[in-house]
């Protein structure tokens, strides 16, 4: 769902950067994420992000969101480590417990337009094995 909200926080990379796109809908897919066989997180309620400079150019691959009552919060552990994103907004970061540091994102207060993914947890995939299916 590609929103265009004039509302109180509005995301300001999209009038600095207008060809950008970001775009969230809800996945179809069960989508599992584990660490070294580990299940971390299992959802059947995960919001996909797309994101792209230009309809040929994708800067990632297809990013999973995860609602935190489907991950093993015990396993995480709040750090620190913050990032600024234009589009999103400010991201919060988890470790694993013996395992990757900051390797586990989310976006606590996102601009309006990626509501969607408010509050949802999203996971590197050089850190876990994120398999949807």
């Amino acid at each position: 769902m590609a929103l265009k909200i004039n509302g109180v926080n509005p995301a300001p990379g999209f009038k600095k950067y207008p060809g950008h796109s970001v775009t969230t809908r809800p996945s179809n897919a069960q989508v599992r994420v584990t660490y070294r066989g580990e299940v971390i997180a299992d959802t059947r309620e995960a919001v996909e992000l797309h994101e792209s400079q230009s309809s040929s150019h994708v800067l990632a691959p297809v990013v999973y969101y995860v609602p935190r009552k489907d991950v093993k919060m015990e396993r995480l552990a709040r750090t620190s480590h913050k990032t600024h994103c234009p589009f999103k907004g400010d991201a919060s970061y988890f470790s694993v417990a013996g395992g990757p540091e900051n390797s586990v994102w989310g976006y606590e207060q996102p601009y309006d337009e990626m509501a969607a993914i408010k509050g949802l947890l999203a996971f590197y995939p050089d850190k876990f094995e994120v398999k949807p299916s």
